[in-house]
């Protein structure tokens, strides 16, 4: 347990001192924050009332499909892989321990939006913390499921940007955070809930749970997580 615990901070300190993580774990998603918290709080008032949930919905999908995957395209497309074989680690450790590091990164990012939004744009806070937070969780979870499968099945960075991309944004766009999807064609606003980020929108703008919002997020996680097995299967018999 110890090795595993040092595992994970290991990935944490590398994750700290790479540019690219950075960038899209912290720095584009608060700058983002506080570009359009600006915009939306000028142009529409009632904006206050969603604004921490829409910019953390940003932010972790960007963190989750743009920068989670980038660790792991460097560890199984690299011989990175056949160090671990051949001190006989697991190489799911790899996955997990980058997983639970970008999780905590983008749960921080999180929390900072939570702190500041309403400081510096009067933004409403959740009607219940506990429940928001609890939302923020899952949503991430599932968010950072998907990216660990784009890791897997992605073989070099040229690709990894294109297939992140073609992901995340349908996923913003479609999700009601950036205008009302109710604005939308109704083929294309109902093909917005193939993403997690239109129920992530949903249930964490709620005031308690609501299964029909939570279930698709559980199917799609478990789908997710049973396709990074399958890739995980597949990457240790090359």
């Amino acid at each position: 347990m110890s090795a595993f615990l040092y595992g994970i901070r290991i990935q944490w300190m590398m994750d700290l001192r790479n540019k690219g993580i950075l960038i899209t774990y912290y720095i584009v998603p608060l700058v983002f924050f506080a570009f359009m918290g600006v915009i939306f709080t000028s142009i529409d008032p009632n904006a206050k009332n969603t604004l921490i949930q829409s910019m953390t919905i940003f932010g972790v999908s960007m963190g989750a499909f743009l920068g989670a995957p980038a660790p792991l395209v460097e560890l199984y497309g690299s011989d990175i892989k056949k160090s671990y074989k051949a001190g006989g680690i697991p190489l799911w450790i790899g996955m997990v321990n980058n997983l639970i590091s970008a999780f905590l990164h983008l749960l921080l990012m999180s929390t900072i939006i939570y702190l500041v939004a309403p400081i510096a744009f009067e933004a409403s806070t959740p009607e219940s913390t506990p429940f928001y937070f609890l939302s923020l969780c899952i949503f991430l979870l599932v968010c950072l499921l998907i990216g660990s499968l784009i890791g897997l099945c992605v073989k070099n960075a040229s690709k990894l940007t294109m297939i992140s991309q073609f992901l995340f944004l349908p996923s913003i766009m479609l999700s009601g955070i950036m205008f009302p999807t109710a604005m939308l064609p109704k083929a294309i606003a109902n093909a917005g809930f193939i993403f997690p980020a239109a129920w992530g929108m949903k249930m964490m703008t709620g005031a308690e749970p609501e299964m029909n919002q939570l279930i698709p997020l559980v199917i799609i996680g478990i789908c997710a997580v049973l396709l990074c097995v399958f890739q995980l299967r597949k990457i240790n018999k090359v």
